[in-house]
């Protein structure tokens, strides 16, 4: 089904919904339809196709002569010695003739609007013949990414995320705050709000000129495979055995920290390419990423502990991708394994295996003793040879950043994966927000290589500054051409990032009160004892007043959740922890989703907070926080720029825009901003530790060898008292 929508231009989705009103039953986007389904679903689309323009010129034949019949009403009445009826005592016909042009045109456009019921706004100016004529005005436009979350989307449309999961609902799509949403769902839910909708790529990177591939230069590719799957269940582990190389060690609390990639030979001379993707839930959003860069998925299950919540999410990403699915039943040399019982758990899903007459493969392995792994690998490589996966390796790279990372004395490493091109040292580049040259390539055993085709991951060296998980990578012709597209980039990330939702904080509830954004300031309330967080709640709802109530949506017992910080995201509410703190998942969520957490030891400090707050008196913490330090090798005289110290970035990031402090033999001599940062003769806004580069600091010429400068930011953050 999902090929016979891409093939229509329509989202899955929507040929469900068409399907069922011509009363075909399906159970999803991923069941088989035959030919005969199709071509009826093509004459209905037809049908309606031809209707509606049947209707369009019905509507706008009605409105021509709606507008000719006021044309010629408003002629008839004109002054008999007006300038559109006379012109030196004679008749001026083709002047009166022009003017009823107008006005019919004019009219037409008023008309089709009224009947379409257009919700756009309207404002009249006057003709010059002194017609009254409605003017549209320019749509309202939003420019965003497909795949975005609804918060993100609730972020441009400038309404709350609530009212977006509202609209979302009445439209037949179940949303939650953290949904991502694909481009028809974007559009339907901007439609409702008054918005068009332009989707960019990447940040902008509809500048791009994509090349034509020529498909005489298409040769065969590696499949890239993600492992997925709920955590524990042993993808690690099977990795592990496929790489005879230990990967566990790279876990921490049964998570893996990055997504890795790793190229595997075979015995037979093949090659796959596996993405080691986390299997946690607060990780979902990378996982997303994850399948949009693969060909096949290979679905993880534990026979011993069957289809989890995370394993659905993974079906889910899998099917939101259109990527085929191989499932690997692990664990079935421990005594409780149950494959059938599995199998009768993915059919539930809409994954019915081959040996229940369905077309998902399911392998039964063991991924600790090695049982049918190479089985498992050849169902792999035989779905590989369907897809018919090919490239054009003549051309400039592209592909997706997987990691990247900061090694001291090395700079800044990413993990890339080429997906079309070929990588050669020397090559200029673009990803996101950032850009670059390739200096160095490693393969995953560190050996330098100096070209990478499709399929094939590389640690990149070489990078103005860290790039993001997912981020496109792309050759471009010089470095000149990929620093202005980053530029470009990161000033509409900025842009969009300015647009984003702000959720309500004790330290701008004040301003929002007097804004007339909050009546109701809702409260998550957690703490260690019932009687405490009941004793508290009892003085907080004491603290309601005219302008704005306060409401206690949950109280708990027992530490600050993940699912508190859902629950407060959602409804927009602060979070008070009483003798509790968040668990780590929690405090990651709460700075992703900007939720105000505050922690109190004495129940009168949390009250006198919240009344404060509402009072306005509320007053933010000033927390410095250490960016960077480097020491003076050089002291430079110029006669544009004074004094420049030569340095070297001893640790983290000197920033252009942080402020700084020189030291000198251990005693700060000097405290303010820093007035330019370059390296070599090109102005930069960072530079990453192991680097060197120029430092000009605002007002200070006494700069000496061996002097320290200190790079730091002061932030604005919620008072927490504990």
């Amino acid at each position: 089904m999902y090929e016979a929508a891409k093939d229509m231009g329509m989202s899955s989705e929507a040929l469900v919904s068409i399907l069922r009103s011509l009363h075909v039953e399906v159970k999803s986007h991923m069941s088989s339809i035959d030919e005969s389904v199709v071509e009826q679903v093509r004459l209905k689309l037809a049908r309606e196709k031809e209707a509606v323009k049947e209707e369009e010129a019905r509507k706008r034949e009605k409105a021509v002569q709606a507008a000719k019949a006021a044309a010629e009403a408003q002629r008839r009445t004109a002054p008999a010695g007006s300038l559109a009826g006379l012109r030196g005592g004679k008749p001026a016909k083709k002047k009166k003739r022009a003017v009823d042009e107008k006005l019919i045109r004019a009219s037409v456009r008023r008309t089709m609007a009224e009947m379409e019921g257009t919700r756009r706004r309207r404002h009249h100016h006057k003709t010059e013949e002194g017609a009254a004529v409605g003017v549209e005005e320019a749509p309202r436009v939003i420019r965003v990414s497909e795949f975005i979350s609804v918060a993100e989307l609730a972020g441009h449309l400038e309404v709350k995320p609530q009212e977006v999961i509202a609209t979302c609902m009445q439209l037949g799509i179940m949303a939650n705050i953290n949904r991502r949403l694909d481009k028809d769902s974007i559009m339907a839910v901007a439609d409702e709000f008054g918005f068009e909708v332009e989707f960019v790529s990447e940040l902008g990177e509809e500048v791009e000129e994509v090349e034509v591939e020529d498909a005489e230069g298409l040769t065969a590719r590696a499949p890239v495979v993600t492992i997925m799957g709920h955590v524990d269940h042993g993808k690690t582990s099977l990795l592990d055995y496929i790489r005879k190389t230990n990967v566990i060690a790279g876990e921490a609390g049964g998570i893996t920290q990055h997504i890795g990639a790793y190229e595997v030979k075979l015995p037979s001379g093949n090659r796959i390419t596996f993405l080691d993707t986390p299997g946690h839930e607060a990780f979902t959003a990378m996982r997303a990423r994850g399948a949009q860069v693969t060909d096949i998925v290979v679905l993880v299950v534990a026979a011993d502990d069957r289809v989890m919540p995370q394993t659905v999410e993974a079906i889910d990403h899998a099917r939101a991708a259109n990527v085929p699915i191989l499932v690997a039943i692990n664990k079935i040399d421990l005594p409780d394994a149950n494959v059938e019982m599995v199998r009768q758990d993915l059919s539930k899903q809409n994954l019915l295996v081959e040996e229940w007459g369905g077309k998902t493969i399911a392998v039964p392995i063991s991924a600790k003793k090695g049982t049918n792994v190479d089985k498992l690998l050849e169902m792999i490589l035989l779905q590989a040879e369907l897809l018919e996966l090919k490239a054009d390796a003549t051309k400039h790279a592209r592909g997706v950043v997987i990691e990247s990372r900061v090694e001291q004395g090395r700079g800044i490493i990413a993990s890339v994966l080429v997906q079309k091109g070929t990588l050669r040292v020397g090559d200029a580049f673009v990803a996101g927000s950032t850009s670059g040259k390739v200096r160095a390539m490693l393969n995953e055993r560190g050996s330098r290589a100096e070209a990478a085709g499709p399929s094939t991951p590389v640690e990149v060296l070489g990078w103005s500054a860290a790039p993001q998980a997912g981020d496109t990578f792309v050759v471009m012709e010089d470095e000149r051409e990929a620093r202005e597209l980053a530029s470009k980039r990161g000033q509409l990330q900025r842009e969009q990032e300015f647009r984003l939702f702000k959720h309500v904080t004790l330290t701008d509830l004040y301003s929002q009160i007097k804004a007339g954004k909050v009546s109701d300031l809702l409260v998550v309330l957690k703490g260690d004892v019932d009687g405490s967080v009941e004793a508290l709640e009892d003085s907080l709802v004491k603290l309601s007043t005219d302008e704005v109530k306060l409401r206690v949506i949950h109280r708990g017992v027992g530490q600050i959740t993940e699912s508190d910080v859902l629950l407060a995201a959602a409804s927009d509410a602060v979070i008070i922890g009483f003798h509790v703190k968040p668990d780590a998942r929690a405090t990651e969520l709460a700075s992703k989703e900007k939720v105000d957490i505050r922690l109190y030891e004495i129940i009168y400090e949390a009250v006198a907070d919240v009344k404060d707050a509402m009072s306005g008196l509320l007053a933010p913490e000033i927390r410095e926080t250490a960016t960077g330090s480097a020491e003076v090798r050089q002291v430079f005289r110029t006669t544009k720029s004074g004094v420049i110290a030569g340095c070297m970035v001893l640790s983290g990031n000197i920033q252009r825009s942080a402020r700084a402090r020189l030291v000198r033999e251990g005693q700060v001599v000097w405290d303010g901003k820093i007035a330019s940062l370059r390296r070599f003769k090109d102005d930069v806004r960072e530079v990453a530790a192991g680097y060197e580069c120029g430092i000009g600091l605002e007002g200070r010429d006494d700069v000496r060898e061996k002097d320290l400068i200190e790079s730091y930011v002061l932030e604005e953050v919620a008072r927490r008292l504990s």
